[in-house]
């Protein structure tokens, strides 16, 4: 039996409102309210409640002979609960199902694994308490943010429980092999890969509704009979997307929700594949090969490496203050600083500074909100500096509340000061007052202009 794993990423990040250099130290409010809540509202109107209507109906017709898996991150979760709560409704139906799997990520979409790995896991493992809250599922399978994935994250990865990882089928990793096959890590063989077969994920995301490309239009039958030209001894193929490729990238209008509907019927009735979940095929298969991967890799654009994130020196600096301050901020233990130091971790802020043109820029550019990267570079650093200096008074704050009082001038005292005719008592009171006059104002304060 070979096995089709239908996979999708649900993620919104909160994008930044335009803050200037004269914001710093005056105003802390980061987020642009109305273009999260107007996005999340529409991606979730055209998207994501059609979509999860869709996976419901087909459950319901196909019984467990139809699966899909969903990764949804913190950012997207917070913000659904909170201006489209239907569509986590839509998801814990779906969930109640038992067709569906929930995978584990970093809760706030972030770049943490290359980072931080005491944030990383930290971030982990808030992800896994969400979902268990929400869906009643301890995930066993992990995606990280954007697949990436090297051989330090599979040990991360692997201590904290997880048995599965998505990673993408990246060809200067697999060399000769083919990613439709169970693998695994190469540093802990405990660990199970299943990589993405990115020609058929990709001809869904990207080529769906190109006129101009010679295979269009894209039916499922057309499809199904692309699965079948695998050779016979492969395994499982790996269908990683973005959901919001169902509606918003490709809108209904290009019959992407007539391909989806059709697909589980064509696929049982035309092919020897059947719809899996990851952690059902990692229990099913016997994987063949070890994967080694020295340097990560990613989904984005031709080289499957870190480009699209880190590598510029816009996305370089911005990557290590910011992660620079990781102990700082987790001595202040407050909830407003812990919110918005995981909101500014999210791997879209880092996107949005990328100098270079990839095949997948388009897709990102639909929801960037900046004409160019040195904007999106000059904004985020203006919020970042912002933040240093909230983060930097909270360590200095319980110091100065620690701060021994000035003794004040005993009381008995009358002896003559150096000032003719002036009780001692009073000149020591006059100088104590100048001294708390002098400490009070270098005080931290807020931050000249």
């Amino acid at each position: 039996m070979k096995f089709i794993n239908l996979c999708f990423q649900v993620h919104q990040p909160y994008r930044l409102r335009t803050y200037r250099f004269f914001n710093i130290g005056q105003d802390h409010q980061y987020y642009d309210d109305y273009q999260n809540r107007h996005i999340i509202g529409r991606v979730a109107e055209r998207s994501y409640l059609p979509a999860n209507k869709m996976m419901l109906d087909l459950i319901r017709e196909f019984g467990t002979a139809f699966k899909v898996t969903y990764s949804i991150s913190g950012p997207a979760l917070e913000q659904l609960m909170q201006h489209a709560p239907e569509v986590i409704h839509g998801f814990q139906e779906l969930a109640a199902t038992g067709c569906v799997e929930f995978t584990g990520e970093t809760y706030s979409h972030s770049l943490a694994s290359l980072g931080n790995k005491d944030e990383f896991i930290r971030q982990v493992t808030k992800h896994r308490d969400r979902i268990k809250d929400l869906f009643n599922q301890n995930p066993t399978t992990f995606r990280n943010t954007e697949l990436i994935f090297n051989d330090d994250i599979g040990l991360a990865v692997a201590d904290q429980g997880f048995t599965t990882l998505l990673t993408e089928g990246a060809k200067h990793i697999l060399g000769w092999k083919s990613p439709n096959f169970l693998y695994y890590s190469a540093v802990n063989t405990k660990l199970k890969l299943l990589l993405r077969n990115f020609r058929l994920s990709d001809d869904i995301i990207f080529r769906f509704s190109n006129r101009a490309w010679s295979e269009w239009p894209v039916t499922t039958e057309k499809f199904v009979g692309w699965m079948n030209k695998v050779p016979k001894n492969e395994e499982v193929i790996n269908l990683f997307l973005n959901y919001e490729t169902l509606g918003e990238q490709q809108w209904k209008e290009t019959g992407i929700f007539e391909f989806f509907y059709n697909l589980p019927k064509t696929v049982l009735s035309h092919s020897p594949f059947r719809f899996s979940t990851p952690r059902e095929v990692s229990e099913q298969l016997q994987p063949v090969a070890p994967v080694n991967v020295l340097y990560p890799i990613s989904w984005a654009d031709e080289e499957k490496d870190l480009t699209a994130w880190l590598g510029n020196e816009l996305q370089d600096e911005a990557f290590g203050k910011l992660y620079g301050i990781e102990k700082e901020v987790m001595r202040c233990n407050k909830p407003d600083v812990l919110r918005d130091w995981e909101r500014l971790q999210t791997s879209d802020h880092f996107y949005y500074m990328c100098t270079k043109w990839f095949s997948d820029g388009e897709v990102h550019k639909y929801f960037n909100p900046y004409p160019s990267p040195y904007e999106a570079f000059i904004n985020y650093m203006n919020v970042l500096s912002d933040f240093i200096i909230r983060v930097e008074a909270e360590e200095i704050a319980p110091k100065i509340k620690k701060a021994p009082k000035t003794k004040a001038a005993s009381p008995t005292t009358t002896k003559v000061s150096a000032k003719k005719g002036e009780p001692a008592t009073k000149a020591k009171a006059s100088k104590a007052a100048t001294s708390t006059k002098s400490e009070t104002a270098k005080k931290p304060g807020k931050r000249a202009k």
